[in-house]
């Protein structure tokens, strides 16, 4: 057995940090304490913290190049590779991979982090999910088999459209409860009704599913959590009224992609309503702009609002919870999943975790450490 001795380990839930030992027993964390037996690896100076979880990326979102559609996929191997070496562990796709990614990596043709998949975004005629074009009409980029038609009008479409991509695959239903920030800007935010949102959640249900909703709006937040989405995403531009609906959901905030522009501040004064009121926050890069930031550029934005603890704590822990994974990862505990990340130092700081990283365990296999 393996013992990763000599570090601090870190403690998402009270955000103390801790000398002692973890020992591992294949996939799974056996013992945390002192003096534990095994075949040591040292950890002395250095940080021991949970795999980090990324909440919401987009590994296999076309690029904006006309090209060819396997650009789209090739490029997602050198980006969940990627991901991997920065110590993230488990990410939820929030629109662009399929359900051959995860086979994928299960085989291990690939390497990278455990994937969950929403496949595409659902949404009304008019919506995010449903791209026209005036000289050339509807333009599906993505339409294939494996990434079924999002688009739906009415309450028994939607449910159609939840069955469509649970048939293909998905692990979680993502739906467009307002459109791009761009459509919001421009004045053409079509929404779908409450009555579609109420569908889409409830067939997820009825399915296994949970729900994933995008919202800038404060009345998109609204009617998305009031209809039972279980993570609400971005978040713009919230009021009092859609912190208090978020109540009994998750914010996933995404800080990273508007942190340059004229809405960061904003965003940034809805998180702090969003914490104020004590909702539960869950770490998000939205990783499908580029050049690509991930969770690590995303830390650094929460840490400002929420300290290095809450930011830590919202990527590891917090982020289990909201995936319903808890009770395999997001701590460092007997009987989970050693997904692990050794860090240099023994402080919280979240501002360069690249630099940090010297070494990362996923499921109980060594597979990074720094040159």
């Amino acid at each position: 057995m393996t013992v990763l001795a000599g570090a601090h380990v870190f403690d998402p839930e009270t955000g103390e940090t801790t000398r002692a030992d973890v020992r591992l027993d294949g996939k799974r964390i056996a013992e945390v304490g002192l003096g534990l037996d095994g075949l040591p690896v040292d950890c002395s100076g250095g940080l021991l913290i949970p795999g980090l979880i990324d909440c919401h990326v987009h590994v296999a979102f076309r690029r904006p190049e006309p090209l060819p559609r396997s650009a789209r996929i090739l490029e997602a191997v050198p980006v969940l590779r990627g991901l991997l070496a920065r110590g993230i562990t488990t990410v939820r796709d929030a629109w662009g991979a399929d359900a051959g990614f995860k086979h994928a990596l299960a085989q291990r043709w690939i390497s990278g982090p455990d994937l969950l998949v929403s496949l595409r975004q659902l949404g009304p005629t008019g919506g995010l999910g449903d791209v026209w074009d005036p000289a050339a009409g509807a333009v599906d980029n993505y339409g294939d088999p494996s990434l079924p038609d999002p688009v739906f009008d009415g309450p028994d479409a939607a449910r159609a459209a939840v069955r469509r991509m649970v048939r293909a695959g998905a692990d979680w239903i993502k739906v467009g409860a307002s459109g791009s920030m761009r459509a919001v800007r421009a004045g053409v935010d079509v929404r779908p009704t409450d009555e579609e949102l109420a569908a889409v959640v409830d067939e997820a249900a009825r399915c296994g599913r949970d729900v994933l909703a995008h919202a800038h709006t404060s009345a998109a937040v609204v009617s998305a959590a009031r209809a039972g989405a279980r993570s609400i995403e971005h978040g713009t531009f919230l009021d009092d009224s859609a912190v208090a609906a978020l109540a009994g959901a998750w914010y996933v905030p995404t800080l990273a992609p508007m942190s340059d522009t004229e809405f960061a501040h904003r965003h940034r004064r809805s998180l702090r309503l969003a914490v104020e009121a004590g909702v539960r926050i869950a770490a998000g890069s939205d990783l499908a702009p580029r050049p690509h930031v991930d969770l690590t550029t995303e830390l650094r934005l929460l840490a400002a609002v929420l300290g290095d603890a809450a930011a830590l704590k919202a990527a590891t822990s917090e982020a289990a919870r909201l995936l319903r994974l808890d009770d395999d990862r997001g701590r460092i505990e007997p009987g989970l999943r050693a997904d692990l990340v050794v860090l240099d130092g023994v402080d919280l700081d979240v501002s360069d975790l690249p630099a940090r990283v010297r070494a990362v365990w996923h499921d109980g296999q060594r597979v990074s450490e720094a040159s």
